[in-house]
C-alpha cells in the first residue's frame, strides 16, 4: 500500500461510464480504521452515527463520518481523488467539491448490499479491512471466478463486443470513483472476519458537471 497521496491510478471504461482505481495512503486507511474502532466502543455515539436506516445494505453496521473527522483526515485525499478522476475522464479541472454523505460499511458473513445507485454527481468506495478468505462457492466451476465478497458494477445489457458487468475483489487500500448513477452491488461471503469499506457521495462544479453532458447552464 502506498504512502503517497496519489499512485497507481487506473481508469477503466468497461461499458461506458468511467471507473477509476487508485490507492489510499496507508495513513488514511489507519486513521479511518482507528476512528471506527473508537465509535464501535462508544455505544451512544455508535447509535447516534448509525446510517443503516437511510441505506439499502443488509449489513451489521453503517457508520456516518463526523464532519470534524472528515475535514481533518479524509477531505484532502477525497478532493484529490475526485480531481484526478474528473481530469482523467474529461480533461476538465474542478475547483470545488461538496460532500453529501460519507459512511463506513461493516459487513460480515452472509450479509450483502443489493443492486443500487447513489445520489449527487459522483460516488466511490475504498477498502479498509477484508477477511483472510471470502470462502468457497457452493458450486465450483472452472468457468466461474469466485465472486464471494466482490463488488459488481452493472451498466446496460450484455451485447456483442460489449460488457455489462465488472467485478472487483476488495483489497485493503484500493479506492474506486464512479458516476453516481452506476448500478452496483456487493455479494455475501462465507467465513470469519469483517469486510470494511468507506463510501461517499459528492458534487463537483455545476459548470463542469453540465459540460460533460454537452449541456450549457441557462441563467
Amino acid at each position: 500500500m502506498s504512502k503517497q497521496n496519489q499512485t497507481n491510478v487506473k481508469l477503466f471504461r468497461p461499458f461506458g461510464p468511467t471507473i477509476m482505481e487508485m490507492e489510499m495512503p496507508e495513513e488514511v486507511v489507519n486513521n479511518v480504521n482507528n476512528y471506527v474502532e473508537k465509535i464501535i466502543k462508544d455505544k451512544e455515539k455508535s447509535r447516534k452515527l448509525d446510517a443503516g436506516g437511510q441505506l439499502v445494505g443488509q449489513v451489521t453496521q453503517e457508520i456516518s463520518l463526523e464532519k470534524d473527522f472528515y475535514e481533518s483526515h479524509f477531505k484532502d485525499f477525497l478532493f484529490k481523488a475526485v480531481e484526478t478522476y474528473i481530469f482523467g475522464s474529461s480533461r476538465k479541472k474542478i475547483k470545488n467539491f461538496k460532500l453529501r454523505d460519507c459512511w463506513v460499511v461493516r459487513q460480515y458473513e452472509n450479509e450483502y448490499n443489493p443492486n443500487h445507485y447513489h445520489s449527487g454527481h459522483l460516488s466511490g468506495v475504498g477498502y479498509l479491512k477484508v477477511p483472510k478468505s471470502f470462502g468457497d462457492q457452493k458450486q465450483k466451476s472452472v468457468k466461474e471466478v469466485n465472486k464471494n465478497g466482490h463488488i459488481e458494477f452493472v451498466h446496460g445489457s450484455k451485447m456483442f463486443l460489449s460488457n455489462s458487468q465488472m467485478f472487483v475483489k476488495p483489497e485493503v487500500g484500493k479506492f474506486y470513483v464512479f458516476p453516481h448513477y452506476l448500478m452496483h452491488l456487493v455479494y455475501p461471503f462465507k467465513g470469519k472476519g469483517e469486510r470494511r469499506s468507506i463510501s461517499f457521495n459528492g458534487e463537483i462544479d455545476e459548470t463542469v458537471f453540465l459540460e460533460t453532458y454537452g449541456a450549457v447552464k441557462v441563467e
